[in-house]
């Protein structure tokens, strides 16, 4: 049997990267999308794969999409990768209640919506694999990301909530946590912080959008029954928990 998966901001970087291992793994893959028609257009060409537009941060609209991907693709959603988020950075005696709320609604508030319009559908299977991508920054604490950092601090924590809610109906649900990863959120860095990043990293690289597939590939895998509710950090070293 063919499992379909669901990756969330799937059309750019780290999401991107999550999607082409998963259709080169054998599943059949979905990604979402929110805004970037140019993007999502370049990954249908060159994928090959069903991309679909809505904002994880609307339940509703969540609810919605994942109804049209299992009837398009003609079945249940059996992997979901909550990949989608955002970062507004600003030091908090400066950030304003806007930057604070988008960003726990894309990178929080999303994973809940997410989770919740797959969840029965799973536990009627008795097959499920969830996985969340965190952030080194939700482990360690990050300066200007009080928003951020608390956000994937909470994916953290939802995570083991969670997979202990499900383990017993054959759902799994991990957490990934890149590091400094080689994406467009990085690309606008002047050269001089792009080289104190570097300077924190015991590996002396940025990470590889691949090498975060890699890891997700891993936790979905079908022989993966038994690791649940652990975060697997993919960071060169910058953070040993």
């Amino acid at each position: 049997m063919t499992r379909i998966a669901l990756v969330t901001g799937g059309t750019r970087g780290i999401g991107a990267a999550i999607a082409r291992r998963l259709a080169a793994d054998g599943l059949r893959v979905a990604v979402n999308y929110r805004g970037n028609e140019a993007a999502a257009e370049a990954f249908r060409r060159d994928t090959g794969l069903s991309a679909y537009r809505w904002d994880v941060a609307d339940f509703d609209a969540c609810q919605a999409g994942v109804r049209e991907v299992e009837r398009e693709l003609g079945g249940g959603i059996d992997v979901l990768v909550n990949n989608a988020g955002v970062t507004r950075d600003a030091m908090l005696h400066r950030m304003d209640l806007r930057q604070w709320r988008e960003v726990m609604q894309d990178d929080l508030d999303a994973m809940f919506h997410m989770c919740r319009a797959v969840i029965e559908g799973m536990r009627s299977r008795a097959w499920g694999r969830i996985v969340n991508i965190s952030s080194v920054n939700g482990q360690k604490g990050q300066f200007g990301q009080a928003n951020y950092s608390a956000a994937k601090a909470g994916v953290i924590g939802f995570t083991k909530a969670l997979a202990l809610e499900s383990a017993r109906k054959g759902i799994t649900v991990n957490a990934v946590a890149p590091g400094y990863t080689d994406t467009d959120m990085l690309a606008g860095l002047e050269p001089p912080v792009l080289e104190a990043i570097k300077a924190q990293i015991p590996a002396g690289r940025l990470g590889r959008p691949e090498e975060i597939a890699h890891a997700v590939s891993f936790l979905v895998d079908e022989r993966c029954g038994f690791v649940t509710g652990a975060t697997l950090a993919v960071n060169g070293g910058q953070y040993m928990a």
